[in-house]
């Protein structure tokens, strides 16, 4: 039922945003920010499909890692991995080393180059016309209609781990929809001392 709070700079957060400084950056900048290109929303879907099961701070600590190993996400480069790069892959330290992430990660990026539409405008095509901030944490939603329309067309598409949670969390990601609580600083300018 949590509403935003205060972090250590007095800031009003998503509670979730106050918890580590990681959390805070990512929180303040990129979080629920309109995001658009193909490589920044393979980027944005690999990761949240890498995140399932997982804390989303360890995909952030790992991202610097994630961007090298698959090649910034371009995905005309991605979709030219073969066995010799899953197994590079597997051994990488930096990344979260699943292979059933790292094949559909590989296996999306062949998706994409198959696409009849771009991929920008096919998953935008799903943001909702219209969407109310949440007052409280327990008012935001793990799917909706539309991220199951989403999670269905990828996989028609060929893409894989594209649930519909995995499909709502990039669009909250990548602001599609604006799951700021109403009482978060996010809504308005941060406060000036």
């Amino acid at each position: 039922m949590t509403a935003a709070l205060p972090g250590a700079d007095g800031v009003p957060r998503c509670p979730w945003g106050n918890s580590t400084e990681d959390y805070a950056a990512y929180h303040d900048t990129e979080w629920g920010v309109v995001l658009h290109g193909e490589a920044a929303l393979y980027e944005r879907l690999s990761l949240e499909a890498f995140q399932s099961g997982l804390s989303w701070l360890t995909i952030l600590r790992k991202r610097e890692g994630f961007r090298g190993a698959f090649a910034e996400f371009e995905p005309k480069r991605v979709a030219e991995f073969g066995p010799g790069d899953v197994e590079r892959l597997m051994n990488d330290a930096s990344i979260v080393r699943n292979r059933a992430k790292i094949d559909a990660t590989i296996r999306n990026a062949r998706a994409i180059a198959e696409l009849d539409t771009p991929l920008d405008d096919l998953l935008w095509s799903f943001a909702p016309s219209r969407h109310k901030r949440p007052k409280l944490l327990s008012d935001v939603p793990a799917i909706t209609d539309e991220s199951k329309a989403m999670a269905k067309a990828l996989k028609k598409r060929g893409f894989s781990f594209v649930g519909p949670t995995t499909a709502y969390a990039l669009m909250q990601a990548t602001g599609m929809v604006d799951d700021h609580l109403t009482s978060c600083w996010r809504g308005s300018p941060p406060p000036r001392d």
